[in-house]
């Protein structure tokens, strides 16, 4: 049978959900409580990767096992046995050929950057405190949705078949101190929303124009693209499956 576990983790401990051989990783961590609670060697697929230091609001992997088990205390043994970073919300049983990362159809990142420093804030959130166009960084992110391959953005020599992504929205709001940048795709490339946020922020500093955004989208060229900002403002919010 094969089931599909539902959690969510704070990355700040970690080095990204891909297991390491010499750093801690979300998928390790998570291997090695259910093989001790469900008493049987388990190995978790994940739904993607996520970076270093990098959260999850909410994060999927799947796993196979034979023999019934009782979720609901499973999930209570779980949670007791996790750091208190990491955990799980549910455990659903799927399709025998169901997979986790490859059944995907939309998955939704937030990047949050506070704009006044917090003292509570420090590994969840980016302190920038120069002034930024929002409209003008909305009106960018908006022409993101006019283009598919976002080459320029994704990290060089990134073993991918194609650099085309599906983006079907895009765009800043500011709550109180912070300001967060929502981005939904059918699949991201890797270090893809951090450095199309540090490009946008230029945007936001005047420091490129909209002109200068589409050349840079359409030069496929990582060089001409913006900084990457740092990973901990960077949170995996929702991945959406046609059958969940």
């Amino acid at each position: 049978m094969r089931y599909f576990i539902k959690l969510a983790y704070n990355g700040t401990n970690y080095h990204g959900w891909q297991y390491q051989p010499n750093a801690a990783s979300v998928q390790e961590t998570m291997n090695k409580a259910f093989s001790v609670i469900l008493n049987t060697e388990i190995n978790l697929m994940g739904a993607g990767r996520t970076d270093t230091g990098v959260h999850a609001k909410e994060m999927y992997a799947h796993f196979d096992l034979e023999t019934a088990f009782d979720i609901p205390n499973t999930i209570h043994k779980l949670n007791s046995f996790l750091p208190k970073d990491i955990v799980v919300y549910a455990i659903l049983p799927v399709a025998d050929e169901a997979h986790c990362r490859f059944d995907a159809t939309k998955r939704t990142y937030e990047y949050h950057i506070n704009t006044f420093k917090n003292a509570f804030l420090q590994e969840q959130s980016w302190y920038f405190h120069q002034k930024l166009d929002l409209d003008l960084m909305n009106e960018a992110a908006k022409s993101l949705l006019n283009h598919t391959d976002f080459q320029c953005f994704s990290k060089v020599n990134t073993d991918v078949n194609t650099f085309d992504c599906s983006i079907f929205e895009a765009y800043w709001k500011k709550v109180d101190d912070k300001l967060i940048f929502t981005i939904s795709a059918n699949r991201f490339l890797r270090n893809m929303v951090r450095s199309i946020v540090g490009t946008l922020i230029n945007i936001g500093l005047h420091k490129i124009t909209l002109d200068d955004f589409e050349k840079i989208i359409e030069s496929k060229n990582r060089d001409k693209a913006g900084f990457s900002v740092p990973a901990h403002g960077l949170y995996l919010t929702k991945i959406e499956y046609d059958y969940l």
